[in-house]
């Protein structure tokens, strides 16, 4: 059986209910598979055609025949209907600092609650979580967490959003849509850490519930999209306009591969096409690439690389860059665009200091773009 990364572990809360569980006899996630009706719902955005069912959540648009599972590995066809396997059963729950995900600009310095069930419509070759993207939910180790449970999980932990996260959280669609409504409810912010790769019709009804979006933005390039993690360019820029059009605080990050995204064109053309379609105060994350999974042969992306990237994003006018992945590193922090002084200063997942009150610069009175309190 699977197992998961050691970053990505389970709350106390939740340990200490699954280690009652397993005094009891019962071992994590057997109470899962004794019960899989309760994991199984019927999926939304899909319809007959002569072929078999075609889903439409996504660009993939599957069309399966009976028995049959999706790309995403958690759709399937089941007598005629169409239904996602990945429904209150998350394979990985964790408190998280906010930072982590990354959001800079969103609640500063506050906690999420982040699940994620196993499942993912892309095929990245950098995937840094692939015991669980890659898989079916059949073959993780799974809790059992129904929505109105997350968001008391999330209340009882002290946090204050709830974060899809860690695997593809637009393919436990169902499963989000339904906790995120619940959360909404309760005054609980919903954030999404996507690759963005969903179709229209069921971003914006997402997007509803959604209070912050970090969306993975691979390469300014289809082919390199494509080769890299089997997806294509155009959807992701429309996810972000999308976001954008709802309401949904958006970040971007862009992870910097040495000798796949790390092309200074490549990266030129794709900040000035976010500075061109209005996107100059939304934070761009530029990530350190770590070898991992299938692109172990790869070096770390060198510091001087992203730095490069960093400067030519801030020439093209996007107002708050970053550097991840690099401790310690002066692109950890948030400057005024206005004075250029430090607003907030980072160190890791930690704030240092903060020269922020009511959305404005301590310093200059500049209005700082972001969501800064409840």
């Amino acid at each position: 059986m699977k197992q998961l990364q050691a970053s990505i572990s389970y709350s106390r809360r939740t340990f200490a209910r699954n280690c009652l569980l397993c005094a009891g006899g019962l071992a994590m996630g057997f109470s899962t598979r004794q019960r899989t009706d309760r994991h199984i719902k019927e999926a939304l955005f899909y319809e007959k055609t002569a072929h078999g069912l075609q889903c439409r959540k996504c660009p993939h648009e599957c069309v399966l025949e009976e028995g049959e599972t999706g790309i995403c590995r958690n759709r399937v066809n089941r007598g005629g209907v169409m239904y996602s396997t990945a429904y209150g059963n998350p394979c990985a729950v964790h408190v998280d600092p906010i930072e982590k995900k990354p959001f800079f600009h969103f609640l500063p310095g506050t906690r999420a609650y982040s699940i994620a069930a196993a499942g993912c419509n892309l095929r990245c070759l950098n995937c840094q979580n692939w015991q669980i993207s890659q898989v079916t939910p059949a073959e993780t180790l799974n809790d059992d967490l129904m929505p109105n449970a997350v968001v008391t999980e999330c209340i009882a932990e002290r946090c204050e959003s709830i974060a899809y996260t860690y695997s593809e959280p637009t393919m436990f669609y169902e499963y989000t849509l339904d906790t995120s409504a619940i959360a909404r409810e309760r005054k609980i912010k919903n954030l999404l850490k996507s690759s963005g790769y969903i179709n229209d019709a069921p971003l914006r009804k997402l997007s509803r519930t959604l209070d912050a979006a970090n969306i993975d933005l691979k390469a300014y390039d289809d082919d390199i999209y494509q080769r890299l993690s089997g997806a294509r360019l155009a959807p992701v820029l429309h996810t972000l306009k999308v976001l954008k059009e709802e309401g949904v605080w958006l970040e971007i990050t862009n992870l910097v591969i040495p000798r796949w995204t790390d092309d200074m064109d490549l990266i030129k053309r794709m900040c000035d096409w976010l500075a061109s379609n209005g996107f100059t105060e939304t934070p761009l994350h530029f990530s350190r690439f770590i070898p991992l999974y299938k692109l172990t042969q790869l070096p770390l992306t060198p510091v001087a690389v992203l730095e490069r990237a960093h400067e030519i994003a801030r020439k093209a006018g996007l107002q708050y860059v970053y550097i991840g992945n690099v401790p310690d590193h002066a692109a950890e922090s948030t400057f005024c665009p206005s004075c250029t002084k430090v607003v907030i200063e980072r160190r890791g997942f930690s704030i240092r200091s903060r020269h922020i009150t009511d959305g404005r610069c301590d310093h200059c009175k500049q209005t700082i773009a972001g969501v800064w309190g409840t």
